[in-house]
């Protein structure tokens, strides 16, 4: 399902989409249309614009904030040539999984963009790091407590890596990530949790939850 009211940018997403295997089984231009087509089509994998008609603002953030309410895990992707910090945090912060926010300049990249289509669809989570810079700088005093290494965990956390992941990212063992994590939730007054999703959607609830909107 395809949500993008620019007709060029959403009929290039449908070619680029079924050209390497997927069904796109509708594609519309605005927000109601989109929620309609959901119910309609029930599809696998949702991927909508930020900024959609009828008023051009957060409309289709908001209707995927709404899915993801009405069917939780339901898997969503957001495409957005900006950070809206309040609901990308809520959208992030459901604790379900099968989550996405990229930048509109990562579809340029096609494999990286093809990639995050198949993380989200299979129930992973993908948020451009520009997405986390904006929501880890939102909040100095926490993150004051954190380490260099802690805060480097943390990025990569966020970006939704597993802990193996990060060992081989930063060549430490899995003892001393399990370590940092329990360090930065300790720091950030966060508890501990199993599954890694909700740990990284703790973090960034942690770190968005009081935007005003």
């Amino acid at each position: 399902m395809l949500a993008e009211d620019s007709v060029l940018l959403r009929e290039g997403l449908v070619g680029l989409l079924e050209r390497f295997g997927h069904t796109v089984a509708a594609a519309v231009g605005d927000a109601p249309s989109l929620l309609t087509a959901v119910a309609e089509h029930r599809p696998d994998l949702v991927v909508t614009d930020v900024r959609m008609p009828p008023g051009l603002a957060e409309e289709g953030l908001r209707a995927a904030v709404a899915l993801r309410t009405g069917q939780p895990g339901l898997p969503v992707l957001v495409l957005s040539q900006y950070v809206q910090r309040s609901y990308a945090a809520e959208l992030l912060a459901d604790g379900d999984g099968a989550v996405g926010y990229l930048l509109k300049d990562r579809v340029g990249h096609v494999e990286e963009f093809l990639d995050a289509v198949d993380t989200v669809a299979s129930g992973g989570t993908v948020v451009d790091p520009e997405v986390v810079r904006r929501l880890l700088s939102r909040r100095r005093d926490p993150l004051e407590r954190l380490t260099p290494r802690e805060r480097g965990v943390l990025e990569l956390m966020a970006r939704g890596c597993s802990n193996a992941e990060i060992c081989r990212r930063l060549v430490v063992s899995e003892a001393a990530v399990a370590k940092h994590i329990g360090n930065i939730l300790l720091k950030l007054d966060l508890p501990p949790a199993e599954d890694t999703h909700r740990r990284v959607l703790a973090v960034l609830a942690f770190l968005g939850g009081d935007e005003p909107r």
